[in-house]
């Protein structure tokens, strides 16, 4: 991207966080606005006009009462505009920007919610969605004030060029260094910084990573059974040296450009002008006394609103970009959005369809000619090796994702065309990689389901049953209200890992849709609860349509209907009977499976 364009786009940028934060809260925008305003007012006033008045009034002999009506009146003003900032900070402030706090996450909690699955897992897309998060309302109150930073300061900017000139035309030319001073030497500097930062950054992060695994419990065990502090000492000691390197490399330079800005800045203009002034005024005679003290008032104003109009200028670069994540992430126009109303699916499920269905993943294919057929009311399994494309099945009945091309019926009809919640609303589900919230464990279980309260406890105690984890959950303090995990509660319940899969099942057992889902249940179970745990769903699913999957063959043998998938084709599909006399791919995983688990018992007699 050009200079011009990169201009252009942070110019549409903080229009855009203008229009934002206006459309949240206006007051708070039009306060900004004559806040900024006054402050640059204020500057101009005192050295333009206060000091002209005041020592011209003296100077011409008028009268004291006259001298001290116009300074009645500005204490009033200032006094009046004091007043005004004390309530923008007490009041308007904090009242508004807990608004902007509460709205603009609201906005973007609703976006993140609506956008496809996909998202979450591209990595461009996801590091956007984190920027745009990240302080947001701050940020984007930040970006408003910048602006306005930029607009008042342009514009007292070129009205203290012209008080100067006014005053005195040889003047203006002073400002030129604290122009050069900060448009050329702190630009300079602000990019030695920048690279200096840049060249820091592997290093802090290697300091950033050792600082934070010598305080996890996770590394823990292994810092007092083996050497490797040794290793992370020495890792330690080298990005510190690093660090070392990379600042004396940056030293002069950085000194060097500093002293020219600071030079530049403020003192060629502070002292120059004093020295010229003072040569006027004393020597040749061709100043008078005020117009000294309005070109030293002046000078020292003058200098700080270009030091004020440069620092937003570059805040407003700094700014664009961030704005620029959160613009494309509010703009984003969703594949599968998750608000889509369509045709109500209704709650009967007659068939379940994938007609030619392929799907490619980051240009990887995936799935290819896939037709499958779910009856209602019948038991389905889908085995297969990892990556076989099993679990992409799921997604893509859920809609997670669309496919690349082929379409998935329900009822005979396209599921694009219904409502996608309502459509998704049939589907209780459990996956192998679903998530713990610190939350009770009820509300774990039932996950906001509309559920009334006086029967909430005992969906969820039949759900826990059925998933076998009731007798442990009621071990705990708190019982069904224990919260798990310890993210806010000290006294939270870590569980095992077959445990906290089991509540995860549960939560399949607690939905009463039309179909249940689960996918690896007992992947963490030993044999005994994994046993236990298929006879459960399959007789509390036995009216539901039951989609499962899972490696271990042995679990499958009661479905109506198995389809075993490899590289992300059916290659094989019937009863369990039908597949072991076909003596094919299904029949060998099969037979491997029970002479393994034939030797581990025979081991364990062994070892008994």
């Amino acid at each position: 991207m050009s200079k011009s364009q990169t201009k252009i786009s942070t110019f549409r940028n903080n229009l855009f966080a203008l229009k934002l934060l206006f459309s949240i809260s206006p007051k708070l925008v039009v306060h900004g606005a004559i806040s900024r305003f006054l402050g640059y007012f204020e500057w101009l006033f005192y050295s333009a006009f206060f000091m002209r008045f005041v020592i011209n009034s003296l100077e011409t002999g008028q009268a004291f009462s006259h001298i001290m009506i116009f300074l009645g009146i500005t204490v009033t003003v200032f006094s009046l505009m004091s007043l005004y900032r004390s309530y923008l900070d007490g009041y308007v402030y904090p009242v508004c920007r807990a608004q902007v706090n509460k709205k603009l996450y609201q906005k973007l909690f609703q976006k993140s919610r609506n956008v496809e699955l996909e998202c979450f897992e591209n990595s461009d897309f996801y590091d956007k969605y984190t920027l745009a998060m990240k302080n947001a309302d701050n940020q984007l109150c930040q970006s408003v004030e910048v602006l306005f930073g930029v607009f008042f300061g342009a514009i007292a900017s070129v009205c203290a060029f012209a008080f100067m000139y006014q005053v005195d035309k040889i003047s203006v030319l002073f400002i030129l260094f604290p122009i050069i001073g900060n448009f050329f030497f702190k630009r300079v500097n602000n990019k030695i910084d920048y690279n200096r930062n840049k060249d820091m950054a592997p290093h802090n992060r290697k300091v950033d990573y050792i600082n934070r695994v010598m305080y996890l419990k996770d590394y823990a065990k292994e810092m007092r059974l083996t050497d490797v502090f040794k290793l992370m000492k020495k890792q330690y000691q080298d990005a510190i040296k690093g660090l070392a390197d990379v600042t004396r490399k940056y030293t002069f330079k950085s000194a060097f450009f500093h002293w020219f800005y600071v030079m530049f800045t403020f003192t060629f203009i502070f002292e120059g002008l004093l020295i010229y002034g003072a040569y006027r005024t004393l020597v040749s005679n061709t100043m008078s006394l005020s117009q000294l003290a309005v070109i030293t008032s002046m000078m020292v104003s003058t200098t700080w609103i270009l030091i004020g109009f440069t620092d937003s200028v570059t805040a407003s670069f700094k700014n664009g970009l961030f704005m620029d994540y959160m613009r494309s992430f509010l703009n984003y126009e969703e594949k599968i959005p998750e608000d889509y109303e369509g045709t109500d699916p209704g709650t009967t499920i007659n068939e379940i369809e994938f007609r030619n269905v392929c799907f490619s993943y980051k240009d990887i294919q995936v799935l290819h000619n896939l037709n499958m057929k779910f009856q209602g009311g019948q038991t389905y399994a889908l085995v297969g090796h990892n990556g076989a494309g099993k679990s992409t099945i799921i997604k893509l009945l859920l809609r997670f994702y669309d496919p690349t091309s082929g379409e998935i019926l329900l009822n005979g009809k396209n599921i694009k065309e219904y409502n996608l919640q309502k459509y998704r609303a049939l589907f209780a589900t459990a996956f192998q990689d679903n998530r713990m919230f610190s939350m009770s464990v009820m509300d774990n279980v039932i996950l906001g389901e509309n559920i009334p309260e006086q029967d909430k406890e005992a969906v969820v105690t039949n759900a826990l049953k059925l998933s076998g984890v009731y007798d442990k959950v009621m071990t705990l303090e708190h019982g069904l209200n224990t919260t798990l995990t310890r993210e806010f509660d000290d006294e939270g319940a870590v569980l095992s890992g077959g445990e906290f899969q089991k509540i995860v099942v549960a939560r399949a057992f607690a939905r009463n849709c039309a179909v249940k889902v689960f996918d690896e249940p007992s992947s963490a179970l030993d044999p005994i609860a994994e046993y236990e745990l298929f006879d459960n769903i399959l007789k509390s699913c036995k009216d539901n349509t039951l989609l499962f999957i899972s490696h271990r063959l042995s679990s499958v043998k009661n479905a109506d209907w198995v389809f075993l998938l490899e590289k992300g084709a059916v290659k094989e599909e019937g009863t369990h009977k039908d597949l072991m006399a076909l003596k094919g791919i299904y029949a060998d995983m099969y037979e491997k499976q029970a002479e393994n688990y034939l030797a581990g018992k025979t081991k364990e007699g062994i070892f008994a």
